[in-house]
């Protein structure tokens, strides 16, 4: 549909008014006209439609503006509306402006802009009629005056097919994933940019920007009445250019202008424009990362993910409260973030939403474009080459993505065409009180269609390999946060919100369809069954859970002091009485370092050292625990303060070896989990989890065993404790082992070069035949302070 659109030949013919309309209600200009015809005037309309044009009231321009056919073979009427020109000369063509090429001077119908002319655009016989361009004369407000040639915007041809509108509105126009924005095109040869917007209630809808004084009356748009949906092509307008939609509601109100809903690019914040976005034309470098990826069994592979906020991560020279213009773009982030997490070890960057969002104290997280990066960090050209650095470097990309609810900006969604066309009507279903933010009405095919479409956009468009949703809670329940009264039930009477549901299911379905081998993460708090459960077999198919409650325990028992911890020992314990029941992602998020919180560092209680052994005690439990990795940025070398998105990370620690230990040890615990299939590929399974000591409260101490489903990789052996007290010749049941089997320590989180007292078991003990803990064979180990040791038996 793009390259074929044709310009507009066989118009309408145009109609003349009789009746009220006489002649000495007319323009001067009009009558001249009429009397050098010599036929009924076909430029005579009423001062009604005059009007229309000059207050920005036209319901059907192209019925109006543009080349109108009249009675007489290749005779033209044409309008435009061109409001402080001195003069409008239609040109024959598409080149040239000699004056041999003008074909006709239009007359000024009113003092408002409006110009009209009878035009002979008769082409050969049996051919449709030439094109033309219109001169136009502006004065250079110093005295002189400056020409602009350009085409006729109504003088193309309808640009959607019928196939792309019942696509929309189906709610399916992520299979058309052009259909909907600002589209660079050509249409007949001439290049320009394609515009289409979603406002079904709208009276009026125009393209306004720089390149039109921001005058809604200079473009008004086509209504295409089957979906809802107004199209404008506007010539010679490309990619760069700064653009709105002013719209006019149902009831004549002039609303704030809005932000195209499906814009792929903007202006720089508090900038609201949105902008005319090139093509993603990347040659991408990752083929061999795609494919693998595309059968790769994602649940069986090691996955550890660093969170980041991309504007706090660095600030160039280390700025606090600096401003938009002090914050790192993607190739900066390139050079730094990537190789700095690929030393950490970890699979992932997943980055806090960068779709853009007017406030950035909302950390992304109340985004108003969901097709565009955010103009903080650059272009989306430089975006998808970030992503494509980051999988040549082997590190995968997941966005944060938030479908629950949207900011209420008068230039977002908003009431966008003057009706709650994306939110609900009813507050008690359109407006969420915790976020002061309005919620998506999934029950709209269009809404869902378009937040689909986001999502594909950044899994196929930008090469993302996972999208982690927030707020899924929300969306699953009516009744979240609101008492009695304040929610509506579902069509059974339930708290159930069926139409996120619904939504929810065919988000994973298409994804896991058109994605194969990308991630959909949800962070859901409650106990709602089934969330990483396939939709066919009645879940809601996401890949993975974020492990909230395993979250909520074990900060809880870490912030403990020591010697309480003891009457809290099933903080721990009790994650594995459900570890199995989904597949789950244990996060420590920012969630956990805002707000009063504290950072990871300053939740461990004692002083300077037992906090970062606790730390480094507590990230050992962490990735020998069943369950895929996630840890906030700083987290990896115990930033003291808590996160601040207005300044950078206190990188000035890492030249304290106590807190450059805690990095290295996160780094080794990155490639430990790597290297040994045990620690990741039963995280799903409870055959790969074994309880060795889980009820030793007076003590602490925990052990347990980790092995492989998938193949004969030896288990890992983990041991916890979680006090300050070194347990020496502390006896632990092992399963049968060859006879004098070496077990290797691995990893000590108490080792000196973490920062440790370097108390352990001189890198391996000797199994022994004597049973213990109902097992036939046991070790006799050191159990270091607060500390977690990790030992494998060599041979097995």
């Amino acid at each position: 549909m793009a390259q074929g659109a044709s310009r507009q030949r066989h118009l309408p013919d145009v109609k003349t008014t009789t009746g009220n309309n006489a002649d000495s209600d007319q323009p001067s200009e009009i009558l001249a006209i009429r009397q050098l015809a010599g036929w009924i005037d076909p430029l005579t309309f009423d001062r009604h439609a005059i009007d229309a044009a000059e207050t920005g009231r036209l319901r059907d321009p192209f019925s109006f503006y543009g080349p109108r056919s009249i009675a007489q073979d290749g005779m033209y009427v044409i309008r435009t509306f061109q409001p402080g020109a001195l003069r409008v000369e239609v040109l024959a063509g598409t080149t040239g402006d000699e004056e041999d090429c003008v074909l006709a001077t239009l007359t000024p119908v009113s003092s408002g802009g409006l110009f009209s002319g009878i035009v002979d655009l008769s082409g050969e016989p049996g051919h449709t009629p030439q094109c033309y361009r219109l001169r136009i004369t502006w004065p250079d407000g110093f005295g002189g005056t400056l020409r602009q040639i350009l085409e006729d915007p109504y003088a193309f041809d309808l640009l959607l097919g019928d196939a792309e509108l019942q696509l929309i509105a189906q709610g399916l126009q992520w299979q058309a994933p052009d259909c909907l924005g600002a589209l660079p095109m050509t249409v007949a040869g001439i290049e320009g940019t394609r515009f289409t917007v979603w406002a079904p209630n709208a009276m009026r809808v125009s393209v306004v920007g720089d390149f039109n004084q921001w005058d809604g009356r200079r473009h008004p748009m086509r209504l295409r009445h089957e979906a809802g949906v107004w199209e404008l092509f506007i010539p010679r307008l490309s990619a760069g250019e700064r653009y709105r939609y002013e719209i006019r509601a149902a009831d004549g109100t002039l609303l704030p202008q809005k932000a195209d809903p499906a814009a792929r690019a903007t202006s720089l914040p508090p900038d609201s424009a949105s902008v005319i976005a090139a093509p993603i034309d990347r040659r991408w470098s990752d083929h061999d990362w795609m494919r693998e990826r595309a059968i790769r069994q994602h649940a069986a592979a090691p996955i550890s993910i660093y969170e980041v906020h991309a504007a706090s991560w660095r600030r160039p020279g280390g700025k606090v409260n600096a401003s938009a213009d002090d914050i790192v773009d993607w190739n900066e982030l390139g050079d730094r973030l990537i190789p700095y997490v690929r030393q950490c070890g970890f699979t992932h960057i997943e980055l806090l939403p960068i779709m853009e969002h007017p406030f950035g104290g909302s950390w992304g997280y109340q985004p108003l474009s969901q097709f565009a990066p955010s103009a903080r960090f650059g272009s989306p050209q430089a975006f998808a080459a970030f992503v494509d650095r980051c999988h040549q470097a082997g590190l995968g990309v997941i966005l944060d993505w938030v479908p629950a609810h949207f900011p209420s900006d008068a230039h977002g969604l908003a009431r966008f065409d003057g009706s709650a066309l994306y939110e609900h009507a009813d507050a008690r279903e359109g407006y969420h009180q915790d976020w002061n933010t309005l919620i998506y009405n999934l029950g709209r095919n269009e809404v869902a269609g378009m937040l689909i479409a986001s999502a594909l956009e950044w899994l196929e468009r930008y090469h993302v390999d996972g999208l982690r949703v927030d707020a899924v809670s929300s969306m699953l329940y009516r009744d979240y946060s609101r008492k009695q009264g304040e929610w509506i039930p579902n069509r059974y009477g339930g708290r159930e919100n069926l139409e996120a549901i619904d939504f929810l299911r065919l988000l994973n379905h298409v994804v896991r369809e058109r994605c194969p081998g990308v991630m959909v993460i949800a962070e859901e708090s409650t106990a709602w069954p089934g969330v990483s459960m396939p939709e066919d077999e009645g879940g809601l198919g996401f890949s993975y859970k974020w492990n909230m409650g395993w979250m909520h325990d074990s900060l809880q028992y870490m912030q403990r002091e020591p010697v309480h911890r003891r009457y809290h020992h099933d903080d721990l314990t009790f994650g594995l009485c459900y570890a199995f029941s989904e597949r789950f992602v244990l996060a420590i998020s920012h969630d956990e370092v805002v707000h009063g919180k504290g950072s990871l560092l300053g939740k461990m209680p004692g002083d300077d050292w037992q906090q970062r052994a606790n730390l480094r005690a507590f990230l050992g439990f962490m990735w020998t625990h069943p369950g895929k990795k996630l840890l906030f940025m700083g987290s990896e070398f115990g930033q003291k303060s808590e996160w601040n998105h207005d300044s950078e990370l206190q990188w000035e620690l890492l030249i304290d070896p106590g807190h450059s230990g805690i990095r290295d040890l996160v780094g080794d615990l990155n490639r430990l989990y790597r290297s040994e299939a045990a620690l990741y590929d039963s995280d799903a399974h409870a055959e790969g989890f074994q309880w060795l000591i889980g009820d030793d409260a007076g003590n602490s101490v925990f052990a347990y065993l980790r092995r492989s489903v998938a193949s004969d990789a030896p288990p890992v052996l983990v041991v916890c404790n979680f006090t300050p007290v070194p347990r020496e010749a502390y006896r632990i049941g092992i399963p049968a082992a060859k006879k004098g089997a070496r077990w290797r320590e691995v990893l000590n989180t108490d080792a000196h070069c973490y920062g440790g007292s370097n108390t352990g078991n001189l890198g391996a003990v000797i199994a022994q035949d004597e049973p213990s803990h109902g097992q036939p064979a046991s070790l006799l180990l050191t159990l270091p302070p607060l500390a977690t040791i990790v030992l494998q038996c060599e041979g097995s």
